[in-house]
This record gives C-alpha cells, sequence and structure tokens, in this order.
C-alpha cells in the first residue's frame, strides 16, 4: 500500500469537473498513486459542502464517502499555531481553511495534494505535491 495523500479542496474540485469531461491531471494523479490511501479533513469536507454543486447533503455525502476523514487532534491545532505564527513574522499568511489543512499534513505526515501549491509551500515542513 501506497503512501496517504490529503486531497485539496482544488484538487477535488478538479477531479468532479474531470468526470465530467473525461480524463485530466486530477485524475492522472489518482492513477499515479493508485496504491496510496486517499484521505480529506473536516475543513475540506466544509469547504465542499459550501460549493454550489454539493448543496445536496445526500450528493454531499456520496462525494466524500470513498476518502477518509483525518480528525482534527491538538497535534494538528499546535502546527496551525506554529505555522501560523511563522507566516504572520514573515509576512506570508494564507486563509484559515488553507492552514488547517497544511497543519493536518504536517501533523499527519502527509502531504497535500493541490494545485494552489503557491500558498501550500509557504508553509514550512509542509510536503506538497501539485499536478496540472
Amino acid at each position: 500500500m501506497g503512501a496517504s495523500l490529503i486531497l485539496e479542496t482544488s484538487f477535488l474540485i478538479d477531479l468532479e469537473r474531470e468526470a465530467r469531461r473525461g480524463a485530466g491531471p486530477a485524475q492522472g494523479v489518482l492513477e499515479a498513486h493508485a496504491e496510496s490511501s486517499l484521505v480529506i479533513t473536516p475543513t475540506i469536507a466544509g469547504e465542499l459542502a459550501a460549493g454550489a454543486s454539493m448543496q445536496d447533503r445526500e450528493r454531499w455525502a456520496a462525494f466524500i464517502a470513498p476518502f477518509t476523514v483525518l480528525p482534527l487532534t491538538v497535534d494538528v491545532a499546535w502546527h496551525y499555531g506554529q505555522a501560523d505564527r511563522y507566516l504572520r513574522a514573515n509576512g506570508m499568511l494564507i486563509g484559515a481553511n488553507d492552514l488547517w489543512i497544511a497543519a493536518a499534513g504536517i501533523a499527519y505526515g502527509m502531504p497535500v495534494v493541490t494545485r494552489n501549491a503557491s500558498h501550500f509551500r509557504r508553509v514550512p515542513g509542509l510536503d506538497v505535491l501539485t499536478y496540472g
């Protein structure tokens, strides 16, 4: 079995669009990491629930069902605080949701798969996997 990957919201949105159109770079990532466990965070699940295409709870639940939802732990919260302090001190803030996702990646030792690499690469100690 391969490593676990956190699939960030932008990736999942691309994956949903590609499912309607056919193949694309997000599907290519899944094929390249077929042995990996695919996970999301509660923040990602919430961002998806807020999206226009996931207004129906049953549709949203079916979409996130294949993924393990990582719990937010005290360790995740600690890494959030450390990363926030660093980013704030260096004038490189990112959105709070992205910071929670990054903190989970650090705490769980998992890379974050995203199209938004410029934000996530600001966070020290986070492994970022891009595509596209």
